[in-house]
């Protein structure tokens, strides 16, 4: 309907135009001018400045998913990573690789992150207190759920990986009453749901480093002071 009364509303100014004026030459030239323009208002329009709008909206959203992720991590992540940190074996051979400091480069980055790629996470499930990282993640679990809740999520595919592995670990512990007398293969069980939530964390934590090293450098101190894979880390600066 829009379309059919501006259709309608343009033919009559050129009839009243014409009747006006007597001149059906100066319609033909200014209509002909008109229409040869608008291929390149389309293009200016369409493509440069709908992209561009686009890429200033894209911007704003990843600026707010990465406050989502800070939060997850303030509030879940880092002690997490740092729990399941002390009873991986293998963490002492990767720990120099994690202890990132102010003067990385991108490369350095992407290195430490194709690395973590071919990183087989464990933990020693004989030692781990289930018991404790219960409590913790059933703690934090209504934190989790309302960022689940969060619609963008939608277009960060990893982080959503990640809040799903945890929260599949969180069930699968209070679905256990007694935590202390499993037997050996539950709990072998039990630590290869750590394991995966393990290894998303430290990708994911990565990622979010290397975002606040280039976006926010002072959130970026606070997360080289807290960073759960340097025992020398302190928040104190001294």
């Amino acid at each position: 309907m829009l379309a059919v009364v501006l259709i309608a509303l343009s033919a009559v100014l050129y009839i009243l135009h014409f009747i006006i004026f007597h001149d059906p030459h100066h319609i033909g030239i200014y209509l002909l001018g008109d229409l040869a323009f608008v291929p390149i208002e389309v293009l200016l329009v369409t493509l440069i400045l709908h992209q561009l709008l686009e890429s200033r909206d894209r911007e704003m959203r990843l600026e707010k998913m990465n406050m989502v992720i800070g939060a997850f991590f303030s509030t879940v992540g880092t002690n997490l990573l740092a729990y399941c940190s002390r009873y991986d074996p293998k963490i002492q051979d990767f720990r120099k690789e994690l202890k990132i400091n102010e003067s990385w480069s991108e490369a350095e980055f992407k290195k430490v992150s194709d690395s973590l790629s071919g990183y087989t996470c464990s933990v020693k499930d004989g030692e781990i207190d289930l018991e404790g990282l219960k409590a913790f993640l059933t703690e934090k679990e209504d934190f989790m759920i309302r960022l689940l809740e969060n619609p963008l999520l939608i277009e960060h595919e990893s982080f959503t990986e990640l809040l799903q592995g945890v929260f599949h670990l969180t069930e699968e512990l209070k679905y256990r009453n007694d935590l202390t007398s499993l037997p050996a293969n539950d709990r072998i069980h039990l630590a290869r749901d750590i394991c995966r939530a393990y290894h998303l964390l430290i990708v994911q934590w990565l990622e979010y480093m290397y975002y606040q090293k280039k976006h926010y450098p002072y959130l970026f101190s606070l997360a080289l002071r807290t960073n759960p894979f340097d025992e020398q880390a302190s928040v104190i600066i001294s």
